[in-house]
């Protein structure tokens, strides 16, 4: 279960807005996670407590298919993103670092910045607790849930490989 703030945004955030360009050359998710939102948001880092969840309306993460701008996201504290849709790659991205993510229109014409969500991710629930509201997302497919679960990618695979010298 997820429970946090919303920060909401519009559409078209692309991956230089979530984290300029001029810090790709950082590595740790620590060291990103200083510049995330920067030009968009400058007040983003200093409002994001951990476990709130960030919206947008549309094409959320579209421009680069670099894995940073997902990095940064989680490691402010971002528990989920919500958007009516995202760009393929960001998505892929996400998944891959265990970032969830979730397409609901209704979700986010019904939400505003400052409202709390409580997200169920295996039940396939949404609860605008500031409106008392209720939404119906699908859940993800198996092997995405466990990635989730997992943390990402990485830990998905150091998870099955210390399993199997057990």
């Amino acid at each position: 279960m997820l429970k946090g703030k919303v920060h909401k945004y519009g559409a078209d955030v692309d991956t230089d807005a979530i984290l300029p360009g001029q810090y790709l050359n950082l590595t740790t998710m620590e060291e990103l996670t200083r510049y995330c939102m920067e030009d968009a948001d400058p007040e983003f880092l200093k409002k994001v407590r951990p476990g709130d969840i960030m919206m947008a309306t549309t094409n959320f993460g579209c421009g680069s298919s670099r894995e940073h701008a997902p990095m940064a996201i989680k490691g402010s504290g971002i528990s989920c993103v919500i958007a009516q849709n995202f760009a393929r790659i960001f998505f892929r991205n996400a998944i891959n670092i265990g970032l969830p993510l979730l397409e609901c229109e209704e979700v986010v014409a019904k939400t505003e910045s400052g409202d709390t969500l409580e997200i169920d991710l295996s039940g396939g629930t949404i609860k605008n607790l500031t409106k008392s509201l209720t939404f119906a997302v699908s859940s993800y497919p198996g092997f995405m849930a466990e990635l989730i679960t997992a943390g990402g990618l990485i830990e998905y695979t150091r998870q099955r490989l210390e399993s199997r010298r057990v």
